[in-house]
């Protein structure tokens, strides 16, 4: 069989599956957004200046230097601000329609889900377009660009910082149970635009088989995850993910 017949046949029992499905879940990574635009900050991408975005989007660096922090995400707000939704985004809103019990779970920060109008999305590693109060915790949107050099809170005037998990943080233990909780559910599982490197989101489609889902990651190239799952369809994820429907 050819790879282009097998990768139909995939999609056709993917189809069936999901057409069934009274429960299904979905995690998304950098792959499904860098079809819209989005820079992945990995390798040559990483690159700000002089930096590597793991240096910058750390605690210590912000307590070293707010200043520079908030330059390079207003860069990153900046790049960000123009981009829309891709056809995969849509798609995903579509599915949740279709399906009684969706949950759309993601490792983006840039928002797009949200853009593209789907609903029930858990953003493992926060929002960029939300800012976090250093004093006293309060959340808000924000999407001006540029934000001040160094913006503070409109309730108690201390230093605001980017609602998002940054390297060396823990992820909101409130967002993560609710995640596990449904890939307890879940009929079907879609691991789209991920490499399967940064954990606990790596191993979640692992975890969701082992509870009986039929998993199958849609992704531009093999991950580590690849021969466990029960497909793997290599592609673009704006392009598959509509073939879906």
């Amino acid at each position: 069989m050819s790879a282009a017949s097998n990768r139909d046949e995939q999609i056709r029992l993917l189809r069936e599956k999901l057409a069934q499905a009274k429960s299904a879940a979905v995690l998304t990574g950098a792959g499904i957004s860098a079809e819209s635009g989005v820079p992945t900050f990995r390798g040559k991408d990483g690159l700000w200046k002089q930096y590597q975005a793991t240096e910058l989007a750390t605690p210590e660096a912000f307590a070293r230097n707010p200043r520079l922090v908030w330059e390079f995400y207003n860069w990153r707000r900046e790049i960000l601000k123009p981009l829309a939704p891709n056809p995969g985004h849509t798609a995903l809103v579509e599915l949740e329609k279709r399906i009684p019990r969706f949950t759309l779970i993601t490792q983006n920060i840039d928002g797009l889900h949200h853009a593209a109008g789907s609903e029930k999305v858990m953003e493992l590693h926060g929002n960029i377009w939300y800012v976090r109060c250093t004093g006293c915790g309060r959340v808000t949107e924000d999407r001006t660009v540029p934000l001040p050099e160094r913006p503070s809170c409109g309730s108690c005037g201390a230093l605001l910082r980017p609602h998002v998990v940054w390297f060396g943080e823990m992820l909101d233990p409130a967002i993560l149970e609710s995640a596990y909780e449904a890939l307890q559910f879940t009929q079907v599982m879609l691991v789209v635009g991920t490499s399967g490197v940064v954990q606990p989101a790596a191993s979640m489609g692992l975890n969701a088989k082992q509870q009986g889902a039929f998993v199958v990651e849609i992704n531009l190239e093999a991950t580590p995850y690849t021969g466990v799952y029960d497909l793997s369809i290599q592609g673009k994820s704006g392009e598959i993910l509509p073939l879906l429907l």
